[in-house]
């Protein structure tokens, strides 16, 4: 039996954090699944098809994952994956917090699924997506590629241009 599990995430962008989680998890498992799924709390900056597409960019050295596109409850995505694990991302306290509640939740769902948290690398612990979104159209591409990876850098150019 193969040890699978599965990461998701809005994705919108992918940051060096989430690369962070996927890389050291990847290293924990013998398959990991990315799975792009829908914030219905917020508007997306990329398609899915076009974050499926940024991830896998970033990740195809890491011969172990896979990158899906899901909607609906992430409890559902990863039985259907085949999957009993659930690997989050945790940056800070306050991410704990909502994560605490959602685990819960999920454990209610389902109780087969188990949920694994990875603290951010020190030097992510501040990235998010949002943040991403918000200095793009100011800062310069070096400044850019110390929260996002390189080979998505344009696609961010063309979806949020300098002032």
């Amino acid at each position: 039996m193969s040890r699978r599990a599965v990461y998701t995430g809005s994705f919108d962008p992918i940051t060096l954090g989430h690369l962070n989680v996927i890389e050291r998890s990847s290293r924990l498992v013998d398959a990991l699944i990315v799975g792009i799924g829908l914030n219905i709390e917020k508007q997306p900056l990329f398609s899915a098809e076009e974050r499926v597409e940024l991830v896998e960019r970033v990740t195809k050295p890491l011969g172990n994952v896979e990158v899906r596109q899901f909607d609906g409850l992430a409890v559902k995505f990863v039985r259907e994956c085949h999957a009993h694990v659930i690997i989050r991302g945790v940056r800070s306290l306050s991410d704990m917090d909502s994560e605490f509640t959602m685990t819960l939740a999920n454990r209610k769902l389902d109780a087969s699924i188990e949920t694994v948290f990875l603290m951010a690398d020190e030097e992510f612990s501040h990235v998010s997506s949002s943040l991403i979104k918000q200095i793009t159209p100011l800062a310069t591409d070096e400044a850019l590629a110390r929260f996002v990876p390189k080979a998505i850098i344009p696609d961010l150019r063309a979806k949020l241009p300098a002032s």
